[in-house]
């Protein structure tokens, strides 16, 4: 078949096939839509579309307030039980002659007899001020005094004897600080000297060492061929008479710790007056150290605070003159500004600052 002949596009044919009815169709939807929303706007005058609001403004202060004075539902029925309180809200701010008056008014509806309404029942809502007071933190005094008195020894003129016991007392002190340095665990070091190895006897010693493996080696392959020779250990059959006689035995053994139970009971028995006085000697010696204890701790309490760092509390060194600085006058002491010091340390005493190692 050929191919078909070409028309004109010129015609009237073309011409409506290609006309667009959009226009058409927008006209439409639009009639449509202004009819089901009651007319088009255009057509409606300016005076029906805006008007003035000549109407007062509350303002917002007012409006606020007004908001806040509307009691909710579940309020109202709160407020109609007599013996339950409603908790006020935080944001109700009333001022102090409305809450005054509503009071009055309350107890001139409802006097209270003592929390009891006239039905008898106890109002458990009804708090007399139990809650008002605050519990006050009380604050641990400590046991060690502010200002402690140092010895009779330490004074700018002490007597000979106190003087010498002062000075003994630090010379123990210091002994001790001594000795404790001395005779305590050395420090690890951090390298170990010593002398430097030749390559030559680096090989003396390989050899050496290669040497003790090998014997030891020969030694337990020579045991392990007497091992195989004498082969696995042979068990004894068990007749059946040793087997009754180790019944035998076993029962009577059996009945033997029975007996030795009971004769221990009734022991046991006859002694509990015994048993008694021990167990009151024992609570006797518990309570004594109990005491003891309770003894000593307040002791150390006086002599140490409790430990807070990682730091001890180390006391501070006596305040001694030595024996070529005593003149008996305040006017020729040496000055030395140890007031601050006296004071840091009396803090770390008490346990109000930790001490800490510069401290020490």
């Amino acid at each position: 078949m050929g191919k078909m002949a070409k028309t004109s596009r010129k015609g009237k044919k073309a011409w409506r096939a290609n006309i667009s009815t959009e226009d058409i169709e927008d006209y439409f939807e639009k009639s449509t839509k202004d009819a089901l929303s009651g007319g088009s706007l255009t057509d409606l005058p300016s005076d029906s579309l805006f008007y003035v609001d000549k109407s007062s403004d509350l303002s917002v202060k007012r409006k606020i307030e007004k908001h806040r004075e509307k009691v909710l539902h579940c309020d109202s029925l709160l407020q109609m039980n007599s013996f339950v309180q409603p908790i006020p809200s935080s944001m109700q701010k009333k001022s102090k002659k409305k809450c005054k008056e509503v009071r009055i008014v309350k107890d001139q509806v409802c006097p209270k007899d003592d929390g009891v309404s006239e039905s008898g029942m106890a109002d458990l809502w009804d708090d007399k001020g139990d809650n008002d007071v605050k519990p006050k933190k009380v604050s641990k005094t400590s046991v060690i005094p502010a200002v402690e008195v140092e010895p009779p020894g330490c004074s700018f003129n002490p007597s000979f004897d106190s003087h010498q016991d002062s000075l003994a007392c630090a010379v123990a002190d210091e002994m001790q600080k001594i000795y404790r340095k001395e005779l305590g665990p050395q420090p690890v070091p951090l390298t170990v000297h010593g002398e430097v190895i030749n390559e030559e006897d680096m090989y003396f010693l390989d050899a050496e060492d290669g040497s003790d493996e090998d014997d030891s080696n020969e030694n337990l392959g020579g045991d392990g061929d007497m091992e195989l020779e004498k082969g696995p250990p042979k068990t004894k059959r068990v007749t059946r008479v040793e087997q009754n006689k180790r019944a035998r035995n076993k029962k009577k053994r059996k009945l033997e710790a029975e007996a030795k139970k009971v004769e221990g009971l009734s022991k046991e028995i006859d002694s509990l007056p015994d048993i008694i006085q021990e167990i009151e000697k024992d609570d006797e010696e518990k309570h004594k150290r109990h005491l003891r204890r309770v003894v000593a701790k307040e002791e150390r309490q006086k002599s140490r605070p409790p430990r807070f760092g990682r730091h001890k509390f180390e006391p501070a060194p006596l305040q001694v003159l030595l024996s070529e600085e005593i003149s008996g006058s305040i006017r020729k002491l040496k000055g030395c500004c140890t007031l601050a010091r006296d004071r840091f340390k009396s803090f770390e005493k008490r346990g109000l600052v930790v001490p800490t190692a510069k401290s020490g």
